[in-house]
């Protein structure tokens, strides 16, 4: 779902763990076994309402129940619930989940736990619910009338479309363990450790856990659905890109779910199959947009925007830092998000250093020692932060300073974990007030809500990187929740996309292709637009067996 935030204390090789049998070795069996995964992100947290990483959210798709999911060709299918109508007006939705389900530790999982997770999220959602909030919009209650139905009630009639997209993305909480930590007003939901072993539901129990080293999930005996081919599979934390590949290349690992670019043919070469499809990351280039930004307001001028984004040379870009393996951006909401989401009439900005120069010197921005054009009196020198596990960010920052220089513009790299990276551009109290240009990626969903979600003003504290706050904006975002057909939530979603390319809090950078690697000896590993480890669906992990 998300940004890769908040791995930042990572181990400088994750081989030694597989190698000492930390997880157990790959079976030679054709079923069960342990499935062996490296990722150079990681899980930051086993709390949903504390976790920003994406990594986190994909093990919550195999650990936790969901109402739906997406099929092989990205369309809602059933999943915890079995089927679902709207009343006649479109205020109710009822949904009909499994019988006889079970919670890993033997309790019932009925509607009501559903129910239950629904409306604890909205009574918090100012405060210890708020990162799920946006996921229970304009809903006013749920109910259980029986232990297979949940009807859940809105105060307006949402669009059909986005409640689907919420609702594939909502993770069921069993009450009987969540319901003891709620502390006052809910605080306790955000401390709750929810420590290994997690009490779920999905296919995988998550056993073992170790904070930027390993993640162990082994087969769900009880699950209420199509069991997994293997036993158990891991998921192994790496430092870099490089020490992952290697681990891969020694056979400490049997795949890795997102390799660079400039592996892809070693990899290959050496007998692994790798995969390459367009993907849902985006890289961007972000624009402190605060409307009561204190230092260079200068940024804030929409004629400056525009000069800088015809200063980004995309296609050396994707060329240089990818390889190739990317594909040039234009809007928030990337194309490989399918489902005519994606605004087609936004192009990509064009690299114009000629133009660039004509607009800054029409603000009347003159150039002075060094080259540097002075604005408001101070110098056009800007730090860039740039969060140190987006490995791709260092050479993509060279290419556009580079660039930036021609146009008298000064940009200095600010190197920081993930962590201190958002701290410094949220400030303590969220303000704002610490940064004023950043660069770092996000992974969109193929429903656009989350990615809309994230330039506006409620999400200061939450999601926002931007400090985008637009009241226009903010009620178009509104309405695409509530627009009556898909084609009229469609339209909204473009003008939002399009408003956005005029005001542009993020020059986007490069929309990442998903590029995997798994050993000859397993089958059904498939790579999708987020990467084989993913929260489109759980497939990829219940299918995998060896050959």
């Amino acid at each position: 779902m998300r940004k890769r935030w908040l791995a930042a204390l990572l181990l400088t090789s994750g081989a030694l763990i597989f190698a000492t049998g930390a997880i157990g070795s790959g079976s030679k069996s054709t079923s069960g076994g342990t499935f062996r995964l490296g990722t150079a992100s990681g899980i930051d947290s086993l709390n949903p309402y504390v976790a920003f990483n994406q990594d986190a959210y994909s093990a919550f798709e195999y650990v936790y129940p969901i109402l739906i999911q997406y099929d092989s060709h990205l369309h809602y299918a059933p999943f915890f619930a079995r089927s679902w109508h709207a009343s006649k007006d479109g205020k109710s939705w009822t949904f009909k989940t499994q019988p006889n389900a079970k919670w890993s530790d033997g309790k019932p999982l009925t509607a009501a736990d559903a129910a239950w997770t629904i409306n604890t999220d909205l009574k918090y959602k100012s405060g210890a619910t708020a990162n799920v909030a946006g996921l229970v919009s304009h809903i006013n209650n749920a109910k259980a009338p029986n232990a297979t139905t949940l009807v859940v009630n809105y105060a307006q009639r949402p669009s059909p479309s986005y409640v689907l997209g919420q609702f594939q993305q909502f993770f069921i909480l069993p009450k009987h363990i969540w319901a003891q930590h709620l502390g006052k007003k809910g605080a306790g939901l955000k401390t709750f450790p929810n420590n290994a072993p997690v009490v779920g539901s999905g296919p995988f129990n998550l056993v073992r856990f170790k904070m930027n080293d390993v993640a162990l999930f082994q087969r769900n005996s009880s699950y209420w659905g199509p069991k997994p081919k293997i036993d158990e599979f891991g998921l192994q934390q790496y430092s870099n890109d490089d020490a992952m590949v290697t681990a891969l290349k020694a056979h400490d690992l049997d795949a890795v779910e997102s390799v660079p670019a400039t592996t892809m043919k070693t990899l290959r070469n050496a007998g692994f199959v790798v995969e390459d499809v367009k993907g849902l990351d985006q890289t961007d280039f972000i624009i402190n947009s605060n409307p009561k930004k204190k230092h260079h307001r200068e940024l804030l001028n929409l004629k400056v925007k525009e000069a800088f984004d015809h200063a980004i040379d995309r296609k050396k870009i994707v060329s240089v830092v990818y390889l190739g393996a990317a594909q040039l951006p234009s809007t928030i909401i990337p194309a490989s998000a399918g489902v005519g989401w994606h605004n087609t009439s936004l192009k990509t900005p064009s690299f114009d250093l000629k133009l660039a120069n004509k607009i800054l010197d029409g603000l009347g921005y003159k150039k002075g020692p060094g080259g540097i054009r002075v604005a408001n009196g101070k110098k056009m020198s800007y730090e860039v932060i740039i969060p140190t596990d987006v490995q791709s960010l260092p050479r993509t920052f060279l290419i556009v300073q580079s660039d930036f220089a021609k146009i008298g513009v000064q940009l200095k790299q600010k190197a920081l974990d993930s962590t201190a990276a958002f701290n410094q551009m949220a400030g303590s109290n969220y303000t704002y007030q610490g940064f004023d240009l950043a660069m770092w990626d996000w992974t969109a969903l193929i429903d656009p809500d989350f990615m809309l979600s994230v330039v506006t003003c409620a999400q200061w504290g939450g999601w926002s990187d931007s400090a985008f706050c637009d009241k226009k904006y903010d009620r178009m975002y509104s309405q695409q929740q509530l627009a009556a057909t898909p084609a009229k939530r469609r339209q909204i979603v473009w003008k939002m996309q399009a408003y956005l390319y005029k005001h542009r809090p993020y020059l986007w950078l490069a929309n990442d292709d998903q590029v995997s690697a798994v050993s000859k000896s397993w089958a059904g590993f498939k790579n999708t637009p987020q990467g084989p480890f993913n929260e489109l669906n759980i497939s990829v992990l219940t299918h995998v067996h060896q050959k």
